[in-house]
């Protein structure tokens, strides 16, 4: 019986021995898994690169989309007081204008007409001047009655307005009044810029008829190009004067632009729902177009956080690792795979909230991707 004991106890013993030196070597298999080489051919291949942590900003934003537009007053519809035919469009669009430069030239039998009426009047004007100062002489001497003095004042006066009317009319037709009063008639009008700028908008041509509600052309000065934004009613109680914008254009740049908050609406759209946020453009000696749609990042919140390329993150069953530099020979570079714990993302980089366990280490910061493809590639140890 004491042997079949001893027999039991041995047997006891060999097969705990069996489980401690099992468990040796998982632990030991797993710390080997941790660790990938990667020879330096690979390495330069891939065009692999070391980095360390670095501080980033983290910014907090509203997404919005827009379009580059001008203000109001950098911006004019060409227009005429008085229809007529086009006789001469010099322009066409993309043209750059100065102030004052000929736009387009109208003829109308009108024109003549009331340049006519001009020149009748004045010639009264001049008679009844004279008539009216020669009565009021007379009323004062008491040689003539109130009567005749006050019809010849009302008759003056009437004219007088009636005079003062035309001549503003031609110089709104852009015509000299003097020069009509000279016996210069014209049958054409000119239209010039009102302003600096270039011509975005023709809507004539040579002999068509233009009236006065009809917009001939366009010009916009983009001197002064801005953001014109959409927020939805959800963020805009976020949104302040001042803040940083970032703002792209998809369809003609891959370049990221900055700009201002400027204004910010008061009132919200009752069909979208979004209030308009105006934004001063940084640098406005880009080529940009008025029209042009972007998309943009209103940053709300800005903070810095010790973080890392997104391209140095390897991701395997939705955890994030990365590979940290622990040995270098002739041949090859030994690295550690250590988890990480992540929090805020912009589109470039992600902030690593167990910093200390990267601090001063090199880190593969650049060329990940042969990793992702080859389930981690090089090999494991």
């Amino acid at each position: 019986m004491k042997n079949v004991y001893i027999l039991l106890f041995s047997v006891v013993f060999i097969a705990c021995g069996n489980s401690e030196k099992k468990e040796d070597r998982i632990t030991e298999n797993q710390s080997h898994n941790d660790e990938i080489a990667i020879t330096k051919a690979q390495f330069e291949g891939e065009k692999m690169a070391l980095g360390q942590l670095a501080e980033y900003d983290f910014n907090e934003t509203v997404k919005v989309n827009g379009m580059i537009d001008v203000p109001p007053h950098n911006k004019s519809s060409i227009t005429t007081f008085i229809g007529g035919y086009i006789t001469k469009t010099p322009l066409l669009i993309g043209d750059s204008v100065k102030k004052g430069q000929l736009l387009v030239t109208l003829e109308n039998p009108e024109f003549v007409e009331i340049q006519q009426n001009y020149l009748e009047v004045a010639e009264q004007l001049n008679y009844l001047r004279s008539e009216f100062n020669r009565q009021k002489t007379l009323y004062d001497e008491h040689i003539t009655s109130e009567k005749n003095y006050l019809k010849a004042e009302s008759t003056y006066k009437s004219n007088l307005a009636h005079y003062n009317g035309l001549r503003k009319k031609l110089q709104m037709m852009n015509l000299n009044p003097s020069s009509v009063e000279q016996g210069q008639i014209s049958s054409t009008i000119n239209l010039y810029a009102p302003m600096n700028g270039h011509i975005t908008k023709v809507n004539v041509s040579n002999g068509s008829y233009i009236s006065p509600s009809d917009v001939i052309m366009e010009i916009v000065d983009i001197d002064h190009i801005h953001l014109e934004l959409a927020v939805f009613e959800k963020d805009i109680m976020k949104v302040k004067k001042d803040q940083k914008i970032r703002f792209t254009i998809p369809e003609a740049s891959d370049k990221t632009f900055e700009a201002d908050v400027h204004l910010v609406g008061t009132t919200i759209d009752e069909q979208t729902r979004r209030v308009k946020v105006h934004g001063h453009v940084d640098n406005e000696k880009e080529n940009f177009i008025v029209g042009m749609f972007v998309e943009a990042d209103i940053i709300i919140d800005s903070t810095k956080a010790m973080g890392l390329p997104k391209e140095a993150l390897i991701e395997v069953d939705d955890d994030f690792f990365v590979l940290i530099l622990v040995e270098e020979n002739a041949d090859e570079f030994h690295f550690e795979k250590v988890k990480l714990d992540i929090g805020k993302q912009t589109e470039t980089s992600v902030e690593i909230l167990n910093s200390e366990a990267l601090t001063n280490k090199q880190i593969i910061v650049k060329g990940t991707t042969m990793l992702l493809n080859n389930g981690e590639g090089g090999h494991s140890h």
